[in-house]
C-alpha cells in the first residue's frame, strides 16, 4: 500500500513537471522524435518530472510483487485527485464542472472496482507471477497497433484548420494503450524479481517479451505522451490515460496472469458495473474545448470615435 501511494506521488508530480518545461519549449511532434528528444533533454525541469516517472516505475514494481491486479490499479487511480490539484496549483488549469463530475464518477467506479476485492489469508486474491507468452502477444500486439493507429488518427484531425482545440482524449485513449501494456509488461518483469539467483532471473527475463514490450511502449509512449502534453490540459489528458491504463490492466492483466474474478455475487456485480461505469464516463467526456470568445467587431460602416 504505501509503494503504490508512493508510486501515485512520483507519477504525479513528474507529469506535472513535465508538462510545465514542455510549456516553455518549441512546438514538438511525434514527426521529428530525434527534435523532440534533443529538446527535452535539455530541460533541467523536463529531466526531473522524468526522474520521478522513472522512480515511480520502480515503485510500482515492489506493488505488482504483493497485490492483486485489479487492487493495484484502484489505488493508482487514486492518484488522479493529486494530479488535478498539482495541475491547478503548478500549471494553473481549470476544469470545468462537467469534467470535475466525471472525475468524480471514474474515482466512484474505481472505488467498486477496489470494494470487489477479497481479503484475509484464506480467501483474498491470488496474486499470479507468471503468464503464458503466446497470450500475452495475443493481447498486447493487437493493442499496440491499436494505440499508434488511434494517435495518428488524432493527429490527422487536429491538422484541420477549421476543427474546434480538443481536450486530449483521443490522446489520451492512445497513450493509455500504450501504457497499458507496458503495466502488463512491469506485471511480468515483478514475477522474475522471486527467481532464485541474479543470473538465472536475468536470463529468464530476457527470453521473455516482457522487456522487449518495455522498450517499445517506453520509446514510443515518450515521444507520443509529450507531444500530446504539450497540446492538451495534463488536467484532463492524464486521468484519461490513467483511466485507461488501470483498466486495462486490471481486466485482461486478471484474464491473462490468471487472477480469477470473485465468486460473490455481490463483488463480481461491484467489479462489473464500476468497469462499465468508467468506460461509459470515458465515452461521454467532451472531445473538444469551447473555443474561445471572439472579440466584438465594430457594426460595419460604423466610425470610430476618437477624443477631441
Amino acid at each position: 500500500m504505501a509503494s503504490a501511494l508512493l508510486a501515485n506521488t512520483l507519477y504525479s508530480l513528474g507529469f506535472v513537471l513535465e508538462k510545465r518545461a514542455l510549456t516553455a519549449l518549441p512546438e514538438v511532434t511525434v514527426r521529428r522524435p530525434a527534435r523532440l528528444l534533443r529538446l527535452v533533454l535539455g530541460s533541467p525541469l523536463w529531466i526531473g518530472g522524468s526522474l520521478a516517472l522513472a522512480a515511480g516505475f520502480a515503485a510500482q514494481l515492489v506493488v505488482y510483487r504483493t497485490l492483486p491486479i485489479a487492487a493495484a490499479q484502484g489505488i493508482f487511480v487514486s492518484g488522479l485527485v493529486l494530479l488535478v490539484l498539482l495541475s491547478a496549483r503548478l500549471l494553473g488549469e481549470e476544469t470545468s464542472g462537467r469534467e470535475r463530475y466525471a472525475l468524480g464518477a471514474i474515482l466512484a467506479a474505481l472505488l467498486m472496482v477496489v470494494l470487489s476485492l477479497r481479503e484475509g489469508p484464506d480467501g483474498g486474491d491470488t496474486v499470479s507471477r507468471a503468464a503464458p507468452y503466446p497470450l500475452i502477444l495475443l493481447v498486447c500486439v493487437p493493442s499496440l497497433a491499436m494505440g499508434v493507429w488511434l494517435y495518428n488518427a488524432a493527429e490527422r484531425r487536429s491538422r484541420h484548420r477549421h476543427r474546434l482545440p480538443t481536450t486530449g482524449v483521443e490522446y489520451g485513449v492512445a497513450v493509455g494503450l500504450l501504457y497499458g501494456v507496458s503495466s502488463l509488461a512491469i506485471k511480468g518483469v515483478s514475477g522474475y524479481l522471486t527467481a532464485s539467483g541474479i543470473g538465472g532471473a536475468l536470463l529468464g527475463l530476457l527470453r521473455s517479451p516482457y522487456p522487449y514490450l518495455l522498450l517499445f511502449t517506453g520509446a514510443f509512449g515518450l515521444v507520443m505522451s509529450q507531444a500530446a502534453l504539450q497540446r492538451c490540459r495534463a488536467s484532463l489528458i492524464v486521468p484519461v490515460c490513467t483511466t485507461v491504463t488501470c483498466l486495462y490492466t486490471a481486466v485482461l492483466g486478471t484474464l491473462s496472469f490468471g487472477e480469477t474474478l470473485p465468486e460473490d455475487p455481490l463483488r463480481l456485480a461491484l467489479r462489473v458495473v464500476g468497469t462499465g461505469l468508467a468506460v461509459a464516463v470515458l465515452l461521454a467526456m467532451p472531445r473538444h474545448d469551447p473555443p474561445a470568445p471572439a472579440s466584438p467587431q465594430p457594426p460595419i460602416g460604423a466610425k470610430e470615435l476618437t477624443p477631441p
